[in-house]
């Protein structure tokens, strides 16, 4: 990076504006203090394999990890931000619980989410992976050829 000190401007004004395009809300200070530097420090690892010696390429990168945040964030994974209310003043609620550590293949077998008017997870369609549907319907194809071939 080239001067630490304007871009961790930029990427603050950033930051705001994905927080209030994504989520509706307002990030307070604190919070940008807290995020600005994990940006910065995502941009440092990643010097040399994208091409961050142009502003448009270093702006580029950070719009996508600023959005990347915001999205998280959004998703609930955030440490200690619960604002009461969003840009147009209407109430948020967010939970969590324990339910929702659940293992990555189940949460990759996620076919449909239904959401109430809040945006929260009031049904969710899970399928089985690829593998055990192919299985399953071999295993099908089998018992039906034993029962109607081979009927004793």
């Amino acid at each position: 990076m080239k001067n630490r000190n304007t871009s961790s401007g930029v990427v603050e004004k950033m930051m705001k504006e994905m927080f209030a395009r994504l989520l509706n809300i307002e990030v307070s200070q604190s919070v940008l203090d807290k995020l600005v530097p994990v940006i910065e420090g995502v941009t440092e690892k990643v010097d040399g394999q994208i091409d961050l010696d142009t502003v448009q390429g270093q702006n580029t990168f950070r719009a996508l990890i600023c959005s990347m945040v915001a999205h998280g964030w959004g998703l609930g994974m955030h440490p200690d931000n619960n604002p009461n209310a969003n840009l147009d003043g209407k109430t948020l609620e967010v939970k969590a619980c324990k339910d929702i550590l659940v293992p990555m293949e189940t949460m990759k077998s996620i076919r449909y989410v239904k959401k109430d008017q809040y945006g929260r997870v009031r049904k969710a369609l899970f399928e089985p992976d690829q593998n055990a549907r192919i299985w399953g319907s071999i295993d099908d194809m089998l018992e039906k050829l034993a029962r109607e071939k081979w009927q004793e």
